[in-house]
């Protein structure tokens, strides 16, 4: 492949970089996407991750809301997402050891609104949960529709809500969402039920001056206008699978993995990606690079680490498991095949979560940690081998909070052991039995149950200080006149695009950075 010629060279097999690909592939151009890792799909892959045992889970990411119905019709893409019956599920247990609890189902307002009765003692929380979720849908239904358009001004985004929305554009826009949260909800468990969303892979707190937890919540909410999380059937991977079958159908486009990229050299008509493969150092010559890794990865590549380092620090904690049987809770009202079916939400206090943050961030292990708990297989079995379906395995995933990079640097082994059995006894005080005994095996007879780190996630896939979102969550609108009518994935060198997390409104499963750095390719203004 020495001295191959494309019109697009994509650096990174991860998703965004597929819907580009296909995108541009059926406009008629030539595309090699290079991958260093063995397999494509980035964070989005499946992995049979247990040896000897048939499951393939999602390894890195789990659900999906903002991937939107747009790409998946204009690729033709044969994917299901599936809802899940159970919203969530929040145990807790106060001062006084009594325990407490919140079961939210999704479309059942009645049953919802008694379960904050029995919380709370009354209706007024209720009512401002469901205040701060109208005002979600309020920016949403401005927002979403946009994210797959050049970027409109603040000022334009704002006028899109009308008056009825000033409130929506004030609380969750110009203000720390703390004080809104606070201002609308008195119970210390619905206030951490709400503010998780806003603080998912990165550190803040509820009254950080810098907004980052409005962005991050706006993100989490915002999906296909109604901020629903939904099941990928088959796992993400089979999302992967269907952008690579796409792309492979057009007959124009070129996977080269254990392909990593060295540097780029920019050019007037054409740009030159310099790639170490398992069979060499090779040059590809292309029209347009889309770079679909970091911008900290990217400007490495061109030579400008100057630029580079300066992203947010990660910290996301992720366990993936497979279970022999889901574990029997603590609690009378609830099983455990309603509780897992929606996002099972372990110490996520507000306060709590205020005391974890601050104990990361000044490099102690958080005491509690929060974390989430996602269990796909109640919704979608198909990731798992048909005797294990019979035989009622199930997956968990944990995404853990407050594990900023900094903790794991000088010794990234023990602090994951230790991080895992905190996890694990947070877990544990709201079931019957230790969720190790539920624990399947392999092959060799080890326990089924995988952690990593950000250190981790860094060295596997290169996401910078382990940063889910690759560095700072933007406004889903120009902050400058120059970004104005532009679609968020230039950068200084003109055949150069980002197209991943990095672009504007990149972040999460989505495929819109992915789409934007095509449609500017494309010239569809």
């Amino acid at each position: 492949m020495k001295g191959a010629q494309y019109d697009i060279a994509v650096v990174g097999g991860g998703h965004n970089g597929l819907v580009a690909a296909c995108y541009l592939a059926r406009a008629g151009r030539s595309v090699v996407v290079l991958e260093r890792n063995a397999e494509i799909g980035g964070a989005t892959r499946s992995k049979a991750l247990f040896d000897g045992v048939e499951a393939r889970l999602s390894v890195y990411s789990y659900l999906v809301s903002l991937f939107p119905q747009k790409i998946v019709d204009d690729l033709g893409l044969r994917v299901e997402f599936r809802s899940r019956p159970t919203a969530s599920w929040t145990p807790a247990i106060g001062a006084d050891g009594a325990r407490r609890e919140l079961l939210l189902r999704n479309g059942d307002p009645a049953g919802n609104r008694e379960a904050f009765r029995r919380l709370t003692g009354g209706e007024a929380d209720y009512r401002g949960y469901q205040r701060l979720n109208a005002m979600a849908a309020q920016l949403a239904s401005a927002a979403w529709p946009s994210l797959t358009q050049p970027l409109v001004s603040r000022g334009e985004m704002e006028r899109r809500l009308g008056a009825e929305g000033r409130e929506a554009w004030r609380s969750l826009v110009e203000e720390p969402l703390g004080e809104a949260i606070e201002a609308s909800i008195g119970d210390d468990l619905v206030r951490g039920l709400v503010f998780t969303d806003a603080r998912i892979g990165i550190p803040t707190h509820p009254h950080d001056a810098s907004l980052i937890q409005n962005r991050c919540f706006l993100y989490h909410l915002i999906g296909g206008g109604t901020g629903e999380w939904r099941v990928p059937v088959g796992g993400m991977g089979a999302l992967v699978d269907e952008l690579v079958r796409v792309a492979l159908a057009t007959g124009r486009v070129t996977f080269v993995t254990h392909a990593r990229a060295t540097a780029i050299h920019p050019g007037r008509r054409a740009a030159n990606v310099s790639v170490e493969t398992d069979r060499g150092e090779i040059e590809i010559e292309a029209g347009t690079v889309l770079c679909n890794a970091s911008a900290d990865v990217l400007a490495r590549l061109l030579g400008e680490e100057g630029n580079a380092g300066e992203g947010v620090e990660g910290t996301a904690f992720k366990v993936n498991m497979l279970l022999e049987r889901l574990p029997k809770l603590r609690s009378s009202r609830v099983a455990a095949t309603e509780a897992f079916a929606g996002t099972v939400h372990i110490d996520e206090g507000y306060e709590q979560m205020r005391d974890a943050y601050q104990q990361g961030m000044a490099g102690q292990l958080p005491e509690i940690p929060p974390g989430e708990i996602y269990c796909h297989t109640l919704t979608d079995p198909s990731i798992l081998g048909s005797a294990l379906r019979q035989r009622g395995f199930h997956t968990l995933t944990l995404f853990g909070l407050d594990m900023p990079y900094r903790l794991f640097e000088g010794g990234n082994e023990a602090a994951r052991a230790e991080v895992l059995e905190r996890y694990l006894a947070g877990i544990d005080r709201h079931l019957e039995e230790p969720i190790a005994s539920c624990l399947a095996t392999d092959a060799a007879g080890a326990p089924c149950i995988e952690a990593m780190s950000a250190v981790d996630l860094e060295r596997e896939l290169a996401l910078p200080k382990g940063n889910i979102f690759h560095g700072d969550l933007s406004w889903p609108f120009a902050e400058s006149a120059e970004e104005e009518g532009t679609w968020g994935v230039e950068t200084p060198h003109p055949n150069i695009l980002m197209c991943g997390s990095s672009a504007r409104r990149g972040g999460a499963v989505s495929g819109i950075p992915g789409h934007n750095a095509a449609m500017e390719v494309l010239g569809m203004a």
